[in-house]
């Protein structure tokens, strides 16, 4: 049988083999773009700031059901739109090769990762610095295949943090691909402040001598990834906050997110038996951590006094590090504002996996007379409260069921969008995102880049639901990560945990919390789409495969 291979090169007949025809390609001209998804066109193109935070859970935030104060994140879901049904791939590195290139991780070598990105790809500034774009970076990078965000990604300016051991102390950073000193502890240095001051720089530098320029801002937060690491007075606005526990938490969030219209299933049963591979055992985290510490969710009636007052005083950190990050994006905003680039600015929200069950200890270790949260302390969120920042779905990040990969996603563009506090439930992949901003920057993916041709795009644009939910199809959205497997088809979803785990298939449109499995009575159609499932994975490795790609 002939197949679309010759001599070793991965062609376009493969890659539609594996992904149906039309997925990849920008679905809209650029006038047509214009006039559908913008409804009101700006003087000029719009300007980009793509915010990603870092192991948030879906209801952390106010306008997702949360009760941790995010007022500016809140405004900008006021003031834009709240997509409902978003995915990230479950985990930090295949996620932000998914916003930067536009493929699925498993396409590029990034899941797991592989070598050098292949020879054929393109990171969002590739696209946008023909246009006249000038691009920065702020934060966390995590392509492994392009190590370098100036060099290899295309970014004008970067700071790169790579040391998400240390918030207050990173060993491992760069500006512009050059090393900078290791920062002491008693510096004053926070992370998420100093992300956040780099890209106000970027901003400010780019109103002095390139106004008449548009811009893309990639800020990407540290937060709240482990360790638990705040701020004493962001600490203190939640101190106590949380000692009601986490099935109190969990109920409250739930039923703000229906009554926000977000979600209409029922609440998810806790999972105590599950916990990431990886963590610590009980043994090791009580002779670490102390006595309060607890490694499964479990009922927060069964815990001790003991557990609890550590546990309500870990969420108070994961809460601080948030509150902080909204009150940073505050100040990028602000920037904004002031050099009258606000308006114009398409702002872009989203998580890069759910929250964290992991209990790990890294870094400079855990210092166990330190005050929780500081640089000598080293806490995890763990399985109790993770559950209940990915309220209302099952597990947690690095899993693929809803509690992995839902993620939240704003979009606030006042020069381009009518819509002003409006939901869309048009399901998305953060594929789509990098699509997104091309067509609003009314630009095409073009099908060669150094004059060689190049594969399609994965994702669709999501323009179109800008201005009218359920405007934007896909034929599937795919997951893959540490065995953990998924494939949706419409309201059709396939799961499943752990390598050589059972598939389980649930109907989103009435059970998003994939509380009922659908398998045993649907043997064909759990047949059908595993089998798809693996079609497209088999494709995808294979297209990694190659540097070499032919029409």
């Amino acid at each position: 049988m002939r197949t679309g291979r010759t001599r070793g090169r991965w062609t376009r007949r493969d890659f539609l083999a594996g992904v149906a025809a039309g997925v990849g390609a920008l679905p809209w001209s650029v006038a047509r773009g214009a006039a559908t998804a913008k409804q009101s066109t700006p003087a000029r193109q719009p300007n980009f700031l793509v915010i990603v935070a870092d192991d948030m859970g879906f209801s952390d935030a106010g306008c997702y059901g949360g009760e941790i104060l995010t007022p500016h994140l809140d405004a900008l879901a006021a003031g834009g739109i709240r997509f409902t049904q978003v995915y990230s791939t479950g985990r930090c590195w295949p996620s932000r090769a998914c916003i930067l290139t536009g493929y699925y991780a498993q396409q590029v070598r990034m899941d797991p990762p592989k070598g050098r990105l292949p020879a054929w790809t393109r990171l969002a500034p590739h696209y946008l610095k023909p246009l006249g774009y000038r691009c920065y970076h702020s934060g966390k990078w995590h392509i492994f295949g392009a190590p370098k965000p100036v060099g290899d990604g295309g970014f004008d300016r970067s700071y790169h943090l790579a040391d998400q051991d240390r918030f207050f102390s990173p060993q491992r950073h760069w500006e512009d691909d050059r090393p900078l000193p290791p920062v002491s502890p008693d510096s004053g240095y926070y992370a998420t402040t100093a992300i956040a001051d780099h890209a106000i720089r970027c901003l400010t530098e780019h109103a002095e001598k390139h106004a008449g320029r548009p811009f893309f801002e990639y800020l990407a937060f540290t937060s709240p990834h482990f360790p638990l690491h705040a701020l004493q007075e962001d600490i203190a606005r939640y101190r106590g906050r949380y000692a009601q526990g986490w099935d109190v938490v969990r109920k409250a969030r739930w039923q703000r997110l229906r009554d926000m219209g977000i979600i209409n299933c029922e609440l998810s049963a806790l999972q105590p038996g599950i916990k990431p591979g990886w963590n610590l055992s009980e043994e090791k985290l009580r002779e670490r951590i102390g006595p309060g510490e607890a490694g499964r969710a479990v009922p927060w009636n069964t815990l001790t006094d003991t557990q609890k007052a550590l546990q309500a005083t870990k969420m108070a950190i994961h809460a601080g590090m948030i509150d902080r990050m909204d009150r940073e994006i505050g100040r990028v905003l602000d920037q904004l504002k002031a050099m009258g680039a606000y308006e114009n600015t398409v702002v872009l929200f989203v998580s890069d996996n759910g929250a964290s069950a992991e209990q790990i200890i890294r870094g400079d270790k855990h210092d166990r007379a330190a005050a929780p949260g500081s640089w000598r302390s080293y806490l995890c969120l763990g399985p109790g409260w993770s559950t209940a920042a990915n309220t209302p779905f099952r597990l947690h990040k690095s899993w693929v069921h809803e509690g992995g990969i839902a993620s939240p996603l704003i979009v606030h563009w006042p020069a381009g969008l009518r819509a002003r506090g409006e939901l869309r439930r048009n399901p998305g992949h953060f594929v789509d995102l990098l699509p997104t901003v091309l067509e609003l920057a009314g630009a095409r993916a073009s099908p060669a880049w150094k004059g060689k041709p190049v594969p399609p795009l994965a994702g669709r644009s999501l323009a179109p639901a800008l201005a009218s939910d359920g405007t934007v199809s896909h034929d599937f959205l795919f997951f893959h990560h540490s065995g953990n497997r998924a494939l949706r088809v419409g309201d059709w979803k396939l799961v499943s945990a752990g390598r050589g785990g059972p598939w389980e298939l649930y109907d989103l449109r009435t059970d998003r919390c994939e509380s009922n499995n659908l398998a045993p009575q649907h043997p064909d159609k759990t047949r059908e789409l595993s089998e798809a499932w693996q079609r497209h994975e088999t494709q995808f490795r294979r297209m990694a495969a190659s540097d070499q790609w032919q029409e």
